[in-house]
C-alpha cells in the first residue's frame, strides 16, 4: 500500500468520488497539501482530507475507502499516516466527526478518539465530535 499527498492533477479523480465538497474548496485543500490518497496495487483505494478547526486544530473532514478495498486496514493506515504528519507539524490534538448512526465511530474509538460533544443539524442525525491527543504531556 502507498499513501501520498494528493496533487492538483488528482482533483478530477477525487471530485468523481467526493460529493461533499465543491471543486474550488478541493483545489484549495490540495494547494495546502491537506488531502492524502491511498493506493493499493497501484490503484486508487481511498482518501483522507482535513482542514483546521478554530484555525489551530487539525480536523479530519473526510475519510473514505472505496467499497472494494474496505476491511483491509486502509482507513486505519490513512488515519495513522495523517496523525503522524500532524505530530510532525507540532499539533498535540486532532479532531474529527461522524454521524452517530454510522459504523465509522467504532473505528475512531478503536484508534483512540473519544467523543467530546456533538450537535443535531436540522433534519439530520446526531453528529459526534471526536478528539484524540497526539502527544502525551509529561509532568
Amino acid at each position: 500500500m502507498n499513501i501520498r499527498t494528493a496533487k492538483r492533477c488528482d482533483a478530477g479523480l477525487l471530485m468523481k468520488h467526493d460529493k461533499h465538497i465543491n471543486e474550488r474548496e478541493m483545489l484549495e485543500l490540495l494547494s495546502f497539501g491537506r488531502v492524502y490518497i491511498a493506493e493499493k496495487d497501484g490503484r486508487f483505494a481511498g482518501w483522507l482530507r482535513y482542514s483546521m478547526f478554530w484555525g489551530n486544530t487539525p480536523f479530519m473532514d473526510m475519510l473514505y475507502v472505496l467499497e472494494e478495498h474496505r476491511g483491509r486496514g486502509i482507513g486505519t493506515e490513512l488515519v495513522a499516516f495523517w496523525e503522524e504528519r500532524m505530530r510532525g507539524l507540532g499539533y498535540e490534538t486532532a479532531m474529527t466527526s461522524t454521524v452517530s448512526d454510522e459504523y465509522a465511530q467504532h473505528l475512531y474509538y478503536k484508534l483512540g478518539y473519544r467523543a467530546v460533544g456533538g450537535f443535531t443539524p436540522y433534519g439530520e442525525p446526531y453528529e459526534l465530535i471526536l478528539e484524540k491527543r497526539l502527544v502525551t504531556k509529561h509532568l
